[in-house]
This record gives structure tokens, sequence and C-alpha cells, in this order.
């Protein structure tokens, strides 16, 4: 984020500032050792990414929303560079900074290359796609514009996937989209240190 950003509407909760609560809805999302580290307050540790820290605000919501996004995540059914491009795309349809920059990072580990970020900036009209994932983009923008995956591409989608990866394509976009609002409404900072200057940025 730029030096000249507007402060965050709703800062990350200082550790200092845990209560029993927000621990226990930690634990509920995180084995032992990542919450021994967000509380070991080792300056040499990663930091508690600004989006948790942020929902710690409402310890009973961020508990089972962790825990939830955790099985998209951690647990998916969907092929996870299959889920990042409609994560990606969703984040920038949405012009959601916060939520494009982190997943450009996670999605590296998934095969997700410079050139499929550049795609996912011209959704379907770009020539990268293969015929799924030019499915899951327009299935994305379908359900951004009308709140449905229209006809043919869900006939083409039920071809490709099961019944399972439908649930959660759908889930994806929805969930994504949910995080987006939230993460743009709280005005959320990046990290300190993370760099965007290799990738393209949401439009303002």
């Amino acid at each position: 984020m730029s030096e000249d950003a507007p402060p965050a509407r709703l800062a990350p909760l200082p550790r200092a500032d845990w209560g029993d609560d927000a621990v226990d809805a930690l634990r509920s999302a995180f084995t032992s050792a990542v919450v021994e580290r967000f509380l070991s307050g080792d300056p040499d540790a990663p930091p508690v990414p600004t989006a948790i820290a942020t929902m710690l605000h409402h310890p009973a919501l961020a508990g089972p929303w962790l825990a939830y996004n955790n099985v998209l995540l951690w647990s998916p059914t969907l092929d996870e560079r299959l889920r990042e491009l409609m994560v990606l795309r969703v984040a920038w349809r949405t012009r959601s900074t916060y939520e494009w920059v982190q997943h450009v990072k996670l999605s590296e580990r998934y095969g997700v290359t410079a050139a499929d970020v550049e795609a996912v900036s011209n959704g379907t009209a770009d020539d990268a796609w293969t015929p799924l994932e030019r499915d899951l983009v327009a299935a994305t923008d379908q359900l951004l514009d009308d709140y449905r995956i229209d006809d043919d591409t869900w006939s083409r989608l039920a071809d490709q996937l099961d019944e399972q990866q439908l649930v959660e394509a759908v889930f994806v976009v929805g969930t994504y989209t949910c995080l987006a609002m939230a993460f743009k409404s709280f005005g959320l900072q990046l990290e300190r240190g993370i760099d965007t200057g290799a990738m393209p940025l949401p439009p303002d």
C-alpha cells in the first residue's frame, strides 16, 4: 500500500488487547503451533495477518468464519489452482487490493504464473485459459453480475466437475466476495514489507 494511503477505518486488534475469547477463536481455526507463534510476540516471527487481527474485534464470528474458510483453503475438492483463479477474478472485479495481493502471493505455490495473473485481469477474453478455466472465470463473472451461473456455463461445468466441486465453486465466489466487502469497508492495509511492484493492481 502506498505511503499516502488513508488509514484503516478499523485497525487490527493489538495482541495486548486479545482476550480469552480472541485466543479461543484462533485455537478453533489454527494449529497449536500457529497460535503459539501468534501469541509469542517474537519480532522475528511472521506478523499476524492484518485480516485475522482485524476480525478479532468480533471473536464469536471470527472463529467459525476462519474454520469455515480453512475448508476452502486447505481441504478443497476443487484443484487449488482453479480456486485461486476464481478468487483472483473476484478480487480484481471487486477492486479489493488487499485480497488481490494476498492471493497473487498465495497462488504462486499452486502454479499460478505472472501471465495467469495478467489473464485474470482480462477475464474470459484472454486466450490463456483451458476450457475449464475459462468456464470458471465466466461463472465467477456471472455470479458477481447476476448472482447466478447461467445455464450454458453450468452445463459445461457439470460435464467437468462433480457435485461437490460445483457446490464449492459457488461458495468460493460468494466467500471471497464477502471478504472483499469486509476488507474494503474496514480499509485493510497491506502488511509491511509486501512488494506489489511486479504485479498489476486492481483499478481504484
